[in-house]
């Protein structure tokens, strides 16, 4: 069996989630008792198998504790992402028809002021202090009687899409009926990762994001031990490598670009010894930058592509990838077709839609049916794309080229973004870069970089002709910038995604292009 309640068994005293650089060990025993408890009330408030719940917390202790408690009671959670506004967490939690709803204190203010807004949500907890319109979670506890309900119905996750390009859509996936018991769906392939009870994940990244959330479900599945970090800073990450002994990871490019840019001193201080598997998805990497990582850390990066919607993915390990640099694999799930925009299928090294065909769609958009045709081939409605542009191989290494709602036209030239970025960011005076189009009465649109420094580096006209042709001499003329804009931060989640239409806001009126 595989979930808390057999760990609680077997190994109560077992590490199921340390709080890095705090005191906090959550052991198995409390984990399965905590979640056993909030399952119990949850159904004495009358919430069915099936019903929705949602979770609106930064990296929280008692985070695992509610996901674990819906996973063990048949019921689907959405975990809704922490830095929305009441706005943006409303709709969602709206939208997925939340029942029920947790919060932390650390987002009480948004949390309190959504209450109006909320349509159905009667059931409102805060875990650890009070918040206006919610009662706390452990009051609410005291009055449940004690019990153990046997055969407890598997529940699962319904995600959100990021929202990059606009309102997000919950994704849910088709499900079998299952037991909890019988163990999260993820278990098998952590198992090809090497994970097992010995194992010790990092998860450096916000944990209401699909990767790092469903992993740490999948680990605690396993009996592993999870090392959620609070938020992610490059040095601090290294340092608990070496203070929990990780032997697995998982990151986003950003986050490898962060800890390359430390110093020496920095980056060879902790002991990284125990590391066996440094996982890495969510947004396309760099190839000098994963270069750059292997000579590191060693040939342990394993990078997969995939969506929250489950509908493909693959993977590729450091010694493939060393051989195909740049690419993100072969299909592991799914058979991968690439489609112009007719749908007809592109020959071996010309780029198109990526789809990937399955026997059935796994996924649909909540309350989307629009969306989810549009996620399907024109004539193979099995053939599900997630909006992003590659290209195979003659060996069917897939190659990622852009997301598609990225292209920049330039006088009827396609220019994807990504190539143009993967030089940016390189340079050692940028700490991240956003390509965008912008509007040009001749070519209709012309390519700018928006540019966030180093701290302590000043932008000026003379850096930006600097970066501009330090573009120049690594891609194609018509690619390279026309200008380059300084920002203080860019609109980047801490997940690696890009709100690339928040970047785009300030230079395109909303009628033309948002």
């Amino acid at each position: 069996m595989y979930y808390p309640g057999s760990h609680a068994e077997s190994h109560p005293d077992h590490p199921a989630l340390i709080v890095a650089g705090t005191d906090i060990v959550i052991d198995y025993r409390t984990l399965d008792q905590r979640s056993r408890q909030i399952a119990q009330l949850l159904r004495q408030s009358g919430l069915e198998p099936g019903q929705h719940i949602a979770v609106f917390m930064e990296n929280h202790p008692g985070y695992f504790e509610v996901v674990w408690a819906a996973l063990r009671s048949g019921l689907v959670i959405t975990p809704v992402n922490r830095y929305f506004t009441a706005d943006e967490a409303a709709y969602v939690i709206n939208d997925c028809g939340a029942r029920a709803l947790f919060v932390s204190g650390f987002v009480g203010e948004v949390a309190a002021e959504m209450v109006d807004m909320l349509e159905s949500c009667r059931l409102r907890y805060s875990v650890d202090a009070p918040v206006d319109g919610y009662q706390m979670l452990d009051q609410a506890l005291q009055i449940v009687p004690p019990g153990v309900q046997e055969n407890e119905p598997a529940g699962h996750i319904m995600f959100y899409s990021s929202g990059t390009t606009g309102r997000p859509k919950g994704i849910l996936r088709q499900r079998e009926q299952a037991l909890i018991k019988d163990g999260y769906p993820l278990i098998e392939r952590l198992r090809g990762y090497g994970m097992d009870r010995e194992s010790v994940y990092l998860s450096p990244a916000p944990i209401y994001h699909a990767a790092p959330l469903a992993h740490s479900i999948g680990v605690q599945s396993l009996g592993g031990t999870v090392v959620m970090m609070p938020k992610f800073e490059a040095f601090e990450a290294l340092q608990c490598i070496e203070r929990y002994r990780v032997t697995h990871s998982q990151w986003v490019p950003t986050m490898f670009v962060r800890m390359l840019k430390l110093d020496e001193q920095d980056r060879t201080a902790a002991d990284l010894s125990s590391h066996q598997v440094a996982i890495h998805a969510a947004a396309p990497c760099p190839v000098e930058v994963k270069r750059q990582m292997i000579d590191w850390w060693g040939p342990i990066l394993l990078e997969y592509y995939a969506g929250s919607e489950g509908n493909g993915s693959t993977v590729i390990d450091s010694e493939e990838w060393l051989k195909k640099p740049g690419s993100v694999g072969r299909a592991r799930i799914g058979t991968i077709h690439i489609c112009n925009d007719d749908g007809d299928e592109m020959p071996v090294g010309e780029e198109g839609v990526v789809y990937f065909e399955r026997d059935e769609i796994p996924f649909f958009y909540h309350n989307d049916e629009a969306k989810t045709r549009d996620s399907q081939h024109p004539t193979h409605p099995t053939w599900t794309a997630l909006g992003d542009v590659g290209y195979l191989d003659e060996d069917g290494y897939l190659f990622l080229t852009d997301r598609k709602s990225f292209m920049i036209i330039s006088g009827g030239v396609n220019i994807y973004p990504q190539a143009v970025e993967n030089v940016l960011v390189l340079h050692d005076k940028v700490a991240d870069v956003a390509v965008i189009g912008v509007p040009n009465a001749d070519f209709g649109e012309e390519v700018k970089a928006v540019v966030e420094l180093l701290p302590g580096v000043e932008g000026s006209q003379a850096l930006a002709a600097e970066l501009i042709d330090f573009t120049r001499k690594q891609v194609a003329g018509y690619m390279v910038p026309r200008s380059v804009d300084f920002t203080d931060a860019l609109p980047r989640l801490p997940t690696g995604k890009l709100y690339k239409h928040k970047v785009r806001e300030k230079y395109w009126p909303k009628q033309d292009k948002g």
